[in-house]
């Protein structure tokens, strides 16, 4: 299968599988900035709470009509 293919099939996931996704890959890749600077520590932080309670995920959809968008 081609990275084309793979990504193509990745757009048609649903909005947060394609989150779930993207974040996986994000941390499969070596940190490039520090902890301190980028909020890297955070995101993972954030990474590991929604994996162990799916629940206190929110979907795009449900952000966006927080800020009135």
């Amino acid at each position: 299968m081609s990275t084309t293919e793979i990504i193509e099939g990745a757009l048609r996931l649903p909005e947060d599988d394609r989150a779930t996704l993207v974040a996986e890959l994000l941390e499969s890749l070596p940190a490039v900035l520090s902890d301190v600077d980028d909020g890297s520590l955070e995101a993972r932080r954030r990474l590991r709470e929604l994996k162990e309670d799916p629940s206190v995920g929110r979907s795009w959809d449900e952000i966006k009509s927080e800020l009135g968008r």
